[in-house]
């Protein structure tokens, strides 16, 4: 019989590709995960891994194993969801992650909503990228989070997960009409490995060049503040840029940035997650979009 918690770790070993960022994601040992999977090929009676040194793969067998895992562990999110279900209302602590401008500008009214409507749910929120939302879900440290993609950068979620689509929003250039117009100006991005960056990278070079960044910043009102101060361009959402200060114009470009709801593939039917989408979707009726 194949126990569902190494099969997590096998998943997990799939995503991340080393033992050491499994171990630090479940905060395990090393060696408690490498002995779980040794354990698992035990089970399947197979090689599962192919270790090098410190390098370990996944044989044919291993990403055979994967694949039905991940409907295993799907299945038992959604047996988690029924049984939710028929316990009741939605109650407990619902754990949501969210990028910033999500947080500052949906959650407000989407929590007051939800405090209205289910009393006894108990919503815990946490800032997170939307590049780290994949594992902070897989490994259940939330329930449900709000994460964007935008035209040049494609979704961050894998076959783990499961999105719903919230709203759209146009992009803006400061202080310049247009993005080839800004190829000789500093620039103003988030911090690397963000999406944000990568989407003005991308936006860049998609008008025939390399950006020259001058400074790292990820909260918008403070790229906001620098581009007042002429110390950049920027590529900012609408929702950041609702109040730009004095000495900053926005240009609307044909580019947009989506934000989804995401939840573990499954377990989109539990009724706290439900009511938070539907939160969402209620909140989103009020944006200034």
């Amino acid at each position: 019989m194949l126990d569902p918690r190494k099969l997590r770790l096998l998943r997990e070993l799939a995503q991340r590709g080393t033992i050491a960022a499994v171990a630090e994601a479940v905060t395990f040992t090393p060696s408690a995960v490498s002995q779980q999977l040794s354990a698992l090929e035990r089970e399947a009676g197979v090689p599962l891994l192919e270790r090098t040194g410190r390098t370990v793969t996944l044989t044919p067998a291993g990403r055979l194993l994967v694949e039905h895992a991940q409907a295993v562990l799907e299945q038992l999110e959604r047996a988690s969801a029924a049984l939710a279900a028929a316990r009741g209302g939605p109650s407990g602590p619902l754990r949501v992650g969210a990028f910033p401008t999500a947080a500052r500008v949906l959650l407000p009214p989407a929590l007051a909503e939800l405090s209205d409507a289910h009393p006894a749910l108990e919503p815990m929120i946490s800032e997170i990228d939307p590049a780290d939302v994949s594992a902070a879900l897989r490994a259940g440290e939330l329930d449900v989070a709000l994460v964007h993609e935008y035209d040049f950068v494609p979704p961050v979620t894998d076959a783990s997960l499961e999105t719903e689509p919230l709203f759209s929003e146009p992009m803006y250039l400061t202080n310049r009409t247009s993005i080839g117009e800004a190829r000789d100006e500093p620039w103003i991005t988030s911090t690397p490995g963000t999406l944000c960056y990568t989407m003005a990278i991308r936006a860049c070079q998609a008008a025939g060049f390399e950006p020259r960044v001058r400074h790292h910043i990820d909260d918008y009102d403070t790229v906001l503040a620098f581009a007042a101060a002429g110390q950049g361009v920027a590529l900012v959402p609408h929702l950041a840029a609702l109040a730009p200060p004095q000495g900053v114009t926005l240009a609307a470009l044909p580019l947009n940035r989506r934000t989804l709801a995401a939840f573990r593939r499954g377990y989109g039917e539990h009724p706290a997650v439900r009511a938070a989408v539907a939160a969402f979707h209620a909140a989103i009726t009020r944006l200034p979009l």
